[in-house]
């Protein structure tokens, strides 16, 4: 099975949210596993203060790619920034589900009453 980030060593062909479940159990495998040999595994063990450094990275990325790139590059640099996020959750041992259950807790919410619920400008 190889580490490339948008490996998920499976067959299902998901173009859709279950890529990301399915990545995120590639990630989950790869905690504790040599990180000569795996990017994911050397990524987890810097700790989280090293994976968060790589999504405010490519947060950066991702925003330039969306301001002044075009839109293969800005789906290249989402895919990169939503893989590092990914690594951030296993790193901080927090589920999709978990995140999909905030998501879905919000559904139906006016965006700016949510924000003035958590308190924020």
């Amino acid at each position: 099975m190889s580490d490339d980030k948008g490996d998920s060593g499976g067959d299902s062909g998901a173009l859709d949210g279950r890529v990301l479940d399915e990545l995120f159990a590639v990630i989950e495998l790869r905690k504790g596993g040599d990180p000569e040999a795996s990017y994911t595994a050397k990524l987890l063990a810097g700790g989280v203060e090293t994976v968060a450094a790589k999504v405010t990275e490519e947060a950066a990325e991702a925003v330039v790619a969306g301001v002044s790139e075009d839109a293969a590059r800005l789906a290249s640099e989402s895919a990169d920034l939503l893989y590092h996020l990914l690594v951030l959750w296993a790193a901080r041992g927090l589920s999709p589900e978990a995140v999909w259950a905030a998501l879905a807790a919000r559904r139906g919410t006016s965006g700016l009453a949510e924000k003035a619920a958590r308190g924020n400008s």
